[in-house]
């Protein structure tokens, strides 16, 4: 039983129902979801596919990362290789010209990618990096037809604005984590500090992207705080990370997950956001590793060629992935779903 609502009474009909009208399933109904045993997973799968595919058939849309400035990061996220705690071994770089950002949008274009996202290690963007984005993304968009995403750190609403009107169409700012379990994750910076970037970002007209990170020693009731505060400020785009624990990180030693719970977060989110967006985004391969492509039933979206400072899977075989699947990949170019062959 979880919280008086037991694991046989959870009632699939009804929450897809409810989830389909937009209407939130109950705490209890999380705390029973996230407990399932590992069993009965495949049920919730195929309910939330029928939630997923209500608002997006079968599509899926492919995102590529680019890492435009790389550690020299001052603040302290215990997860992150490019904080200031982290001893990582990793490249580290001032923010790249307005030429390799170009090279990397055409390499997200010739790799299908319906998004391309350009992210920065550090607290927030100067002035002087705000102007280069926007300079870069009206030369992407000049070019290359792929959805423009920017992930720079705490953002006020005029800065959002200026990218805007250069053509980003989407800022990424995670909640990472619950408010409750944010200080054991980061002190410099506070989990309202980041809910006033995404709301900074709405009113500037720009699309919303916030999600977290799952393992970070949090409880269910983090996970359930976390999934909805997204539902509550209307994310229009939601990653659901699972922590790619990495040496010389403070959470190097974390291992909490199973393939099992991440597809059970998976189906949370979704019934709890029906018509957003939700990226199984980074961690995907290291903790759903045989499973994965299980995740396309809840997720719409992935990221594939690297997750900043490590690995992930290459874009030909996400293609395959994909389309063993059943499912379709989002052409970029335009609007429509299609299998997009080739590389």
């Amino acid at each position: 039983m979880a919280d008086g609502v037991r694991l046989t009474d959870l009632k699939w009909s009804s929450i897809i129902e409810r989830s389909l009208r937009g209407a939130a399933i109950t705490r209890e109904e999380g705390r029973a979801m996230l407990a399932l045993p590992d069993e009965r997973v495949p049920e919730a799968l195929q309910a939330a596919f029928e939630v997923r595919r209500a608002h997006f058939g079968k599509r899926v849309k492919v995102c590529v990362l680019q890492n435009a400035r790389s550690g020299l990061c001052p603040e302290d996220c215990h997860y992150c290789s490019q904080s200031s705690v982290s001893t990582a071994k990793i490249d580290k770089y001032r923010l790249l010209p307005v030429e390799q950002l170009l090279d990397g949008a055409r390499r997200a274009h010739e790799a299908k990618a319906k998004r391309y996202c350009m992210v920065t290690g550090g607290r927030g963007p100067s002035d002087a990096d705000i102007e280069r984005f926007c300079e870069t993304a009206r030369a992407i968009r000049a070019r290359y037809p792929v959805e423009l995403c920017v992930s720079l750190g705490i953002m006020s609403e005029e800065q959002a604005r200026r990218l805007k009107e250069a053509g980003v169409g989407w800022v990424n700012h995670n909640l990472n984590t619950s408010e409750r379990h944010h200080p054991n994750i980061c002190t410099t910076h506070t989990y309202q500090d980041r809910v006033n970037t995404v709301r900074n970002v709405r009113r500037a007209g720009l699309m919303t992207c916030s999600g977290g990170i799952i393992g970070m020693g949090e409880t269910d009731e983090d996970i359930l705080d976390l999934a909805y505060a997204v539902r509550e400020l209307q994310i229009d785009s939601i990653p659901v990370n699972f922590l790619h624990s990495i040496p010389g990180t403070p959470f190097e030693s974390y291992r909490h997950l199973t393939p099992m719970k991440c597809l059970k977060v998976l189906c949370l989110f979704r019934f709890l956001n029906p018509s957003s967006e939700i990226r199984a985004a980074g961690g995907r391969e290291v903790n759903l590793r045989s499973v994965q492509a299980l995740a396309l039933y809840a997720a719409n979206s992935i990221f594939v060629e690297g997750y900043l400072t490590t690995p992930g899977q290459q874009a030909d075989e996400a293609r395959r992935m994909i389309e063993d699947m059943g499912f379709e990949i989002e052409v970029n170019g335009d609007g429509n779903a299609g299998v997009a062959h080739g590389g």
